[in-house]
């Protein structure tokens, strides 16, 4: 067991099954849908008014805006209603009988990452305003990203933002942007670089809409109903790439720790899986967020990607590129020598560095460092983005090792070429021991991201897959380990 100290904070992060947001729960059959639909237009407006406000009367309370809910879920079957006029109150029923609340975090509060909040303001000299991002779990394993904030005190003390039972998902922008570029590399990519995809994307502008995408794609492939498989095939793709990068936001008024990012496209339908993020600086000095998170559903998993700049409007995209496989990309949070640069597991086995000139594509890895210690003998992998220092890159690892024990450790690598691994901490810097290791994943401690300040490194970490913690390690005591 590691030497070095890792103080607590005493703060812990478990999960709450009262806090509930309302999904849609459609049946596959739409014969089903139709038959549920036909039953509530056949009540009386008395009966419709009488039933809304049963309704209201027992959910109103745990949601922010439960109507708002119903009418969006309305939408999704609206074309099951054989163009009848439909007064809103009915809508508000019909939406209610295909809509369910789930528990977000019932099951598991784990795997945080921490960044410094976008506003800093009013705070006293040495504090920090932070960040913190969480894989809420519920049932089925579905996973969702949710926020916590707080403030790092100058004595190191830490202060979470009070937290409410009230959550709220995003809401999915309908007519989202795409980038040109992006999205012609991306179809090549994947195979589909022919004249229909060409036809789709010649007449549009180097940003586009999903409604020019739509008119395009229209006008490109005309009549689908004639079977031609290549054409069906490279509609289909275009259509899920659409649907696989899409943006969403939360109202200015729902606080942090109410946003929600629940799964949205086909790729995530079964979890948004340990989103890693990182304040990304650039060259001239702007900054913006991002994460890699996994999206997985329920067959395959797919590395994405998350970008924001105020943790209200996010963007989501495909990572594209040979090199995105595996679980666990984390990006460095500036250029080196002019470029982009992640750490990667290609091969769910060792730890891998590539470099790209484009955020979102990336290739050509290389081995960074190989399981060598009993307690990562399994495999290695990171827990989140690499820290810069005065010393080095500082890369929190996690190791796999006997009786799949997950441990926390960390490895240096040298400023300007990262390639070079400078120092590595013998022993694991974590273990699951006494408390830690009991959880829904037993023997895990696992983190996504850690942060420095003061001289100190502020390390968020899971606790067997079921709760969250933060503990503070003194950076000279850490580095001093590691050179």
């Amino acid at each position: 067991m590691s030497a070095i100290t890792i103080q607590s904070t005493g703060i812990f992060f478990r999960p709450d099954s009262k806090r509930v947001l309302v999904r849609p729960f459609i049946p596959s059959d739409p014969a089903r849908v139709r038959n549920i639909i036909a039953r509530a237009l056949s009540l009386s407006d008395v009966d419709i008014d009488r039933e809304l406000a049963i309704l209201n009367d027992d959910f109103r309370g745990r949601h922010m805006d439960i109507e708002t809910c119903w009418l969006r879920q309305f939408t999704l079957v609206r074309s099951h209603v054989d163009g009848q006029t439909v007064s809103t109150a009915r809508k508000l029923f019909i939406g209610a009988l295909f809509s369910g609340e789930y528990a977000i975090e019932s099951a598991a509060l784990f795997n945080p990452s921490i960044v410094p909040h976008p506003d800093q303001t009013g705070l006293p000299e040495g504090a920090l305003r932070f960040v913190m991002s969480l894989r809420a779990t519920g049932e089925g394993h579905i996973s969702s990203i949710e926020f916590r904030s707080g403030v790092l005190e100058p004595d190191f003390s830490v202060v979470i933002d009070p937290v409410t039972l009230l959550v709220m998902a995003s809401d999915v922008k309908e007519n989202p942007t795409y980038r040109r570029d992006i999205f012609v590399r991306k179809l090549k990519e994947m195979g589909f670089d022919n004249r229909w995809s060409e036809r789709t994307m010649q007449p549009l502008g180097e940003d586009f809409t999903h409604q020019e995408l739509e008119r395009s794609t229209q006008a490109a492939f005309g009549d689908i109903r004639k079977p031609n498989h290549e054409k069906m095939r490279t509609r289909e793709c275009v259509q899920w790439l659409a649907r696989s990068n899409y943006e969403v936001h939360f109202p200015a008024s729902v606080p942090l720790s109410q946003r929600s990012i629940f799964p949205v496209s086909p790729n995530e339908s079964n979890g948004i899986e340990d989103a890693r993020f990182v304040r990304f600086v650039e060259d001239d000095g702007s900054a913006f967020y991002c994460a890699t998170y996994t999206a997985y559903n329920g067959r395959a998993i797919l590395p994405q990607l998350i970008e924001t700049s105020d943790f209200r409007n996010f963007r989501v995209c495909t990572l594209n590129g040979q090199a995105v496989q595996n679980k666990g990309m984390a990006l460095f949070p500036r250029r080196i020598n002019g470029h982009f640069a992640m750490v990667s597991r290609q091969d769910d086995e060792n730890l891998f560095l590539m470099y790209s000139d484009n955020l979102h594509f990336w290739n050509d890895p290389q081995l960074l460092d190989s399981p060598r210690r009993p307690w990562e003998f399994v495999k290695i992998g990171n827990c989140g983005s690499p820290i810069e220092t005065e010393a080095g890159w500082l890369l929190l690892t996690h190791g796999v090792g006997p009786m799949r024990r997950y441990c926390i450790g960390a490895i240096l690598l040298d400023r300007d070429d990262p390639t070079r691994v400078l120092g590595r901490l013998d022993e694991a810097l974590i273990e699951p021991i006494g408390e830690r290791r009991e959880g829904y994943v037993p023997n895990v401690v696992y983190s996504c991201g850690a942060m420095v300040h003061g001289g100190r490194l502020i390390l968020p970490y899971a606790l067997s897959d079921t709760c969250s913690t933060i503990g503070i390690v003194d950076l000279a005591e850490l580095l001093g380990s590691l050179t």
